[in-house]
């Protein structure tokens, strides 16, 4: 895929979030800064897609933390899917009765 040359507000629109939004994910570690050519970001639609991720997660309830350990799963194409498929597994015995003190989901993602 080629690079498309985007200023920040560019990038943001095409990956539909704020330009303060990017900013923000570079300053998390979230995304790297891309290299610059006339003071224009070298942006490839890898990074847009990355940005869409890490907002979908996030509309999914995920903690920009939790959100790099799912781009860190999705990085390493070796580690196996059973990784990922833990969630599935935290649903399956989450019932959405009872108090959220009690939720397994909350509990797994808070153990160490």
């Amino acid at each position: 895929m080629t690079s498309q040359r985007l200023i920040r507000g560019s990038l943001a629109r095409e990956a539909g979030v704020h330009g303060e939004t990017i900013r923000y994910y570079e300053k998390r570690d979230l995304l790297k800064e891309p290299a610059r050519s006339a003071g224009y970001r070298e942006c490839t639609p890898e990074i847009v897609q990355r940005v869409r991720f890490i907002k979908r997660a996030q509309e999914l309830g995920f903690t920009l933390v939790e959100v790099q350990e799912l781009l860190s799963l999705k990085a390493n194409r070796r580690r196996g899917s059973g990784e990922v498929k833990v969630l599935a597994r935290l649903v399956a015995v989450c019932d959405g009765d009872g108090p959220i003190a009690d939720c397994p989901i909350i509990a797994a993602m808070e153990d160490e």
